[in-house]
């Protein structure tokens, strides 16, 4: 035993002498060099282990003084070293450490002159050669080094802790973003730019009430303006536009599907889509579609040269990341969600399937058949392949893999037999894109893109009772091109010019088995664009104009048609901005309802093409005006507007009334404000927002040409506060607004004949809506080189029964009777994520 401890102790020393000769060509954790110090100095170190985490320096030459490594360990680590009594030396976090380095251009190697590097409320810039020197306080929250010609580069300060005074590389920026006027809008990560949309970052992201998940379309919903008026991420309402009226874009591809679980929970895996931007109005001039407004949402840009990933879990599906780098200049990025519900019914679950099926063929189904057995199940994959080939040239690959699923087993008892069929409807995306970037110099830049895009719902009833089988399809299928060139004038002009091609097919089938039926029509449009646009950008960043025009060419009508853009935005008395937007847009695409129980009534929309007769070209235009004010952590924003919308038909509306098998061409006006009061103590945020609406159909082939909207909210108010104490973050809010326009039938004369009779169009309203949630998150080190994020919300805490939308039928009794639809009830999730 003694032999044994010898021989130990000896392989001890040599491989220590070994180590601690080799210590001059590479660097050993922290922990390691203290413990080789204690035996050279003969002193003890008292410190905490994860004071020394992810800290790796050289060891200091044996000829040093413990002084003199004392001081070099300050130095490289930015820990503070105090020498107590008996030699025992304490080692702890500094209040505050000196932070230098040199900035230099990563292609040229050049100095960068007037950097602006910040750290909460300490500020330095870069002088002639580049360098620069800045107090960091302990607790900061991050470093941001910025430049205007410059990509922003914004890390945590432990970044920099193991290289002090070292070379930092920015990229030159090129096809810069307008300047972000109002920082934090709602909470961190929501920014609103010069042009007048909002830009959110989810890497850098907040707390929103009721969400836990950075999901995109529920996020840009917190935003004034924008409203779900039937609580789902499919119908999302943007100024009173319907949801076909909106662009939806993933990464460059339009994509024609929103949602999971037939459209409660957005398609977009959070995991591999951490940014995105709403634009309400003043869009630049290569956006075409969307009349009532843009979201767009983007990947990381930059190529990732270490493995990373991550696996969460939630109350509705698993999710995976991984992030493969490939050699220097290429990663790969791959993203996948399943649904739980092949799996495990939670509540969260179970309360999604109620709230789909209510008011639908299925709800008929559990009430008139036997033991139904209904299954939902939802899956995504996204892929991405980023490829720097060199400094001036980039290449980017994306698809995206969607599919929604419901299957109905029907089971009934027929003459004493037992007889079964199935019933299912499936909603399914497929896309896939490249985009080609290249720098031709330092002044002119060139940008291809190329997307296909497919989706498809499907639907097929079988009817026990009748021995029939209905089958429905809609199908869309697009392929684009785009084309943009950008020329630098200076540092405050741009110029950007391109074309934009499109193809774009939609085919709706019909089949019915017994008496044998099938319809299918199939049409398609192609559009030809061409557009340019002059951006201006002061030197001080106080002015920004934007100012275009977009012609566009519809083959098949043998159309053309003109549509300006511009925005405007000043800041005046340092504290005050003040935005003009307007533009003219148009589309050729949107859903209708046939009937109420299109695809099983689930999914009641089908996509259709313009024909520029009875289903004309949509066009809008629209104009708005606002005030913003910030200081001192107050914001007050406000924002007057007006939407005019021409070429809507009756059918893409929803009506439920005398209205609902009418074909009628109309608009609809829109105006009205919107208005944000903001207010940030430290880590406390709170946020008070309120919109008021009114919005008007015409329609003058019926019989009352003008009343109001489907989805005229005269007033809605949002208020949310969130607190963040170290990586624990909390928030909690409400929403109202009044309540949807509906229309009854005329007390006393409820029938007159076989049919409802209906008093004035929309000339009610249901019931206000109030909805009170709350959330949670903390995020803490699991192991080394490993976190985790563990989140917990409940939608509607007071199990508020609101109503969404209401419609009359005729019973069995000849009598009208109401069918009502409720939101979501009271509705728990919780979330755990590692990310390694």
């Amino acid at each position: 035993m003694r032999g044994s401890r010898i021989l130990i102790l000896v392989l001890m020393l040599f491989f220590g002498s070994l180590v601690e000769g080799q210590t001059r060509e590479g660097k050993m954790p922290l922990g390691q060099v203290l413990t080789m110090l204690e035996a050279r100095f003969s002193c003890q170190f008292n410190y905490a282990v994860e004071t020394t985490d992810n800290i790796s320096l050289l060891l200091p030459p044996k000829e040093w003084s413990l002084r003199k490594s004392i001081n070099y360990l300050e130095r490289e680590t930015h820990l503070k070293f105090t020498v107590l009594s008996n030699n025992f030396i304490s080692v702890e976090p500094q209040d505050s450490f000196v932070f230098c380095g040199y900035l230099k251009d990563l292609h040229t190697g050049e100095p960068i002159v007037s950097a602006m590097i910040n750290a909460d409320s300490n500020a330095a810039i870069s002088d002639v050669s580049g360098y620069f020197e800045l107090k960091i306080n302990n607790g900061a929250k991050q470093v941001e080094i910025r430049h205007l010609g410059y990509k922003t580069l914004t890390s945590k300060p432990d970044f920099f802790n193991d290289r002090p005074c070292a070379i930092i590389y920015l990229t030159e920026k090129q096809n810069e973003l307008p300047e972000i006027i109002l920082t934090d809008y709602l909470t961190e990560g929501i920014n609103k730019r010069s042009d007048g949309s909002y830009q959110i970052n989810f890497s850098d992201f907040g707390i929103l009430p009721g969400l836990i998940e950075t999901d995109v379309l529920q996020t840009v919903q917190a935003l004034p303006g924008v409203q779900s008026i039937n609580e789902t991420v499919s119908d999302i309402n943007i100024r009173g536009g319907t949801n076909d009226q909106n662009l939806l874009i993933w990464d460059g591809i339009k994509m024609y599907q929103s949602g999971h679980f037939f459209g409660l929970i957005s398609m977009y895996n959070p995991m591999i889509t951490p940014k995105a931007r709403l634009i309400k109005n003043g869009s630049s001039v290569d956006y075409t579609d969307g009349v009532s407004g843009t979201i767009e949402m983007g990947t990381d840009e930059s190529v990732n040269h270490e493995f990373n990933g991550s696996l969460g879990l939630d109350m509705m599906s698993v999710t995976g990341f991984v992030d493969i780098p490939f050699g220097k200049r290429s990663s790969i990025q791959v993203a996948v969600r399943n649904g739980l519900g092949n799996l495990a019914e939670t509540p969260t679950y179970n309360a999604y399937v109620d709230r789909v099926i209510q008011d639908t063929e299925i709800a008929s189904e559990v009430i008139d058949k036997a033991d139904p057995d209904i299954e939902f199940d939802f899956n995504d994959i996204s892929l991405r392949w980023l490829w720097d080939v060199d400094k001036n040239n980039r290449v980017r690959l994306n698809f995206i893999k969607v599919r929604n699923e419901m299957e109905l087993n029907e089971n009934v008892q027929l003459n004493s037999l037992e007889s079964s069929r199935a019933g299912s409807l499936f909603q399914n995306s497929l896309a896939s894109g490249v985009y080609y970037e290249r720098n031709w110099n330092k002044v002119f830049q060139t940008m291809v893109q190329v997307y296909g895009t497919d989706y498809k719902l499907k639907a097929v009833n079988n009817d026990i009772l009748e021995n029939q089988r209905f089958l429905q399809e809609n199908n869309v299928s697009e392929i684009g091109v785009k084309l943009n060139g950008i020329y630098v004038l200076g540092e405050t002009l741009k110029l950007m010019g391109g074309y934009q091609f499109t193809e774009t097919q939609i085919t709706n089938l019909e089949e019915v088995d017994d008496p044998f039926f099938r319809l299918e029509v199939a049409e398609f449009i192609r559009l030809h664009g061409l557009y340019s646009q002059a951006s201006f950008t002061s030197k001080n960043l106080d002015s920004n104009f934007s100012a275009g025009v977009r012609a566009n060419y519809l083959e098949k009508f043998n159309k053309y048609l003109i549509e300006p853009r511009v925005s405007f935005s000043q800041k005046f008395l340092n504290h005050f901005t003040v935005a003009v937007l307007g533009e003219f847009k148009h589309q050729v695409t949107s859903q209708v309802i046939n009937f109420q129980n299109d695809f099983l009534g689930i999914e009641k929309r089908r996509w259709q093409l313009s024909n520029d007769s009875d289903v004309p070209i949509i066009k809008g235009k629209q104009a708005s005006l606002g005030l913003h004010w910030n200081k001192n952590g107050w914001l007050i924003s406000t924002e007057g507007f007006y939407k005019q919308v021409s070429g809507i038909t009756s059918q893409s509306q929803g009506f439920l009334n005398q209205y609902e098998f009418l074909k009628a061409i109309g608009s609809y006006d829109a105006y009205g404000l919107d208005l944000l009061v903001r207010k940030k103590w430290n880590e406390f945020t709170s946020w008070l927002s309120y919109s008021y609406m009114e919005n008007h159909y015409t329609f003058d082939s019926l019989s009352v040409n003008s009343f109001p909207n489907n989805l005229e909210i005269y007033n809605a108010i949002t208020f949310g506060s969130s607190y963040s104490f170290g990586n624990f973050k909390v928030s909690a809010g409400f929403n109202w607004h009044s309540g949807k326009p509906t229309t009854r039938p005329i007390s006393g004369q409820e029938i007159i004949g076989q049919t409802i009779n209906y008093g004035a169009a929309n000339g009610d309203r249901l019931q206000d809506y109030f909805r009170v949630d709350i959330s949670s998150t903390y995020h803490f080190k699991l192991t080394k080189g490993s976190d985790a994020h563990l989140g917990f919300s409940v939608w509607n805490l007071l199990n508020k029964e609101n109503i969404i939308s209401n419609y009359y039928r005729i019973n069995d009794s000849g009598v009208p009777f109401e069918e009502l639809k409720y939101a979501l009830r009271i509705t728990p999730n919780f979330n755990f994520r590692v990310s390694f």
